[in-house]
């Protein structure tokens, strides 16, 4: 195990009672925020309505907020003041009880605009750069590879078609996002001799000998269809007769990105397609991507949660997975789809998003939570996978269930391949539809980007930097990255947890996950194998610069 230089600052879990808590600050002056928030939103009213599709515009996601807080806190003055007069009238009448109950009405007014409009977080400390914990995975040790093409995006945001429509994402770029990011990874000139090397390391690594892979070897791809997730309240598809797609513009994993992923093992790695299951085991495969994958691959087998319209239903095996906390005692025990136990591979093809409700961050772990037939949340018979996110457990050295996905035998154990689908990056489940981005090198643009790395710490803690760097919400929350440090720490981890997902009761201890590190600053981006400086992540870099125009983009998607 690799030791820091620099000791990590993380708060205690407060189920150990002495969790730090900081509250957020803000300092305004008395008339800055009303004048503000009506400026904005005059602003935003006029540029929108002309063209919704503004509302996607940078200079528009900063005006919003403030404009939106604007409306909410006008709404409690204003019924603050209605309450207050007609408690007066009632006292002149001698209408006290009623008095009494308007005054409390204008109180709760005010108190609920101003709880509603002042973001309530409880904030992480800063993490120390270059710090690297745990032990480094992959052919090349804690490699992630970072692909960035702008020119694999074409959309003028909601209000101008679908961004998976193949006249806004370029089929031809994302593919070549994904050759390059495969030979990257296993450094080699070709995509063949890179699978070949990703292949035999896993082999090796896992007790099968140097071997490649082997005609029949089944994969199954994991992405992440959480739009159309089957146990939402609203209805993700039309309907089950149907299967159109309803929430349209959701972050989801790309059908692009899958595309890319399935022409590189059928015609790179020799996979045959018969041999392939791609899906998401809690979600409807909708119509629009269904059929730009199926069009392409008829043979591969598209998993999903009832199996309709030539899909393939997502069933329940025998084999258990057992989480590591007490407070899965009494439950029911949680078992693994039939697809994964059969599969020889898994690849984790997981999306670019912050976690809004609960986790702060999604990313590759989080994407494990569409692993289980059952829902994932608030079924009391079977163990909350939320509780013990950060939303409500804040601080680090906490029990995290991602630790329990990430080292079971059959989930991250069989995970030959880490990806980020990082085209159109948004904030689940918050928004509707995916953000441009502010931060360098995406400058007001999408953000166009792919993500490879046989290391799962290592993929998600640059995806964390990724995050925590361009929203200053949900991926600040207090023990965000408590997953990942108790994840490269699995073998002693700071909350003591005995990880051990594959048993019932502490039989075999996980070993480390991977590396969690952060980089040194958002404009450099480098970690401690770039700087020579230590063992962490050595994040490989290759992006681009806009080259084609905007019609010949569209021109070239196909």
């Amino acid at each position: 195990m690799l030791l820091p230089e620099k000791k990590q600052a993380v708060p205690v879990c407060p189920k150990k009672d002495n969790c730090r808590k900081q509250k957020r600050k803000h300092h305004f002056f008395t008339w800055l925020f009303p004048v503000g928030g009506a400026l904005a939103l005059v602003w935003f009213l006029i540029r929108v309505i002309p063209k919704p599709s503004r509302a996607a515009y940078p200079c528009q996601r900063v005006a919003f907020p403030l404009a939106s807080g604007f409306v909410i806190w006008l709404t409690g003055v204003l019924g603050s003041i209605a309450a207050i007069r007609k408690a007066k009238r009632s006292f002149t009448q001698s209408r006290y009880v009623l008095c009494v109950i308007l005054v409390a009405v204008s109180v709760g007014s005010i108190w609920l605009a101003q709880s509603i409009t002042a973001e309530k977080i409880v904030l992480a400390d800063e993490p120390v750069a270059n710090a690297p914990i745990g032990t480094a995975k992959g052919l090349h040790p804690g490699r992630v590879v970072w692909i960035h093409d702008p020119d694999a995006t074409d959309w003028d945001g909601p209000g101008d078609g679908h961004w998976w429509q193949s006249t806004h994402t370029n089929q031809k770029v994302v593919n070549q996002m994904m050759s390059r990011a495969i030979k990257a990874l296993g450094g080699e000139q070709s995509s063949p001799a890179a699978w070949d090397k990703l292949f035999r390391y896993f082999n090796k690594t896992h007790g099968k000998g140097n071997v490649g892979y082997k005609a029949g070897e089944k994969i199954i791809i994991k992405v992440n269809f959480v739009g159309c997730i089957r146990v939402w309240n609203r209805r993700p598809v039309t309907g089950i007769e149907d299967y159109n797609l309803r929430n349209s513009d959701y972050m989801n994993t790309s059908p692009q990105m899958i595309i890319a992923l399935l022409r590189q093992l059928v015609n790179e790695v020799g996979a045959d397609q018969a041999d392939i299951t791609v899906g998401d085991t809690l979600c409807y495969f909708p119509n629009e991507y269904y059929k730009m994958c199926h069009d392409k691959f008829p043979n591969v087998r598209y998993l999903e949660y009832l199996g309709k319209f030539g899909r393939t239903a997502a069933k329940s095996s025998s084999v258990p997975l057992y989480w590591s906390t007490p407070d899965a005692a009494g439950k029911k025990t949680d078992f693994l789809p039939l697809s994964y136990v059969e599969a020889d591979y898994l690849i984790n093809l997981a999306n670019l998003k912050s976690h809004n409700d609960q986790a702060g961050i999604t990313l590759c772990a989080k994407n494990h939570y569409g692993s289980l037939v059952r829902k994932p949340a608030r079924m009391p018979e079977y163990y909350d996978m939320h509780k013990d996110l950060p939303f409500t457990t804040p601080g680090n050295g906490c029990y995290r269930p991602l630790v329990d996905l990430m080292g079971h035998k059959h989930l991250g154990g069989k995970t030959l391949l880490y990806l980020i689908d990082g085209l159109y990056a948004g904030k689940h489940a918050k928004e509707r539809a995916p953000r441009r981005w502010l931060s360098s090198p995406f400058n007001g643009d999408w953000t166009s980007s792919l993500f490879a790395s046989q290391d799962p710490v290592a993929i998600d803690s640059v995806g964390f930097d990724f995050l925590r760097t361009e929203w200053d919400d949900a991926p600040h929350r207090s023990g965000t990255n408590d997953y990942l440090i108790e994840a490269a720490l699995a073998n002693n981890p700071p909350s003591g947890t005995f990880y051990d997902p594959d048993h019932k009761g502490n039989v075999a201890r996980l070993a480390s996950l991977g590396v969690y590190e952060h980089w040194n600053n958002p404009k450099d981006k480098q970690y401690s194998r770039n700087l020579k400086t230590g063992k962490g992540i050595e994040l490989v870099k290759l992006t681009r610069e806009k080259r084609l125009a905007k019609s010949k983009r569209r021109d070239l998607a196909y």
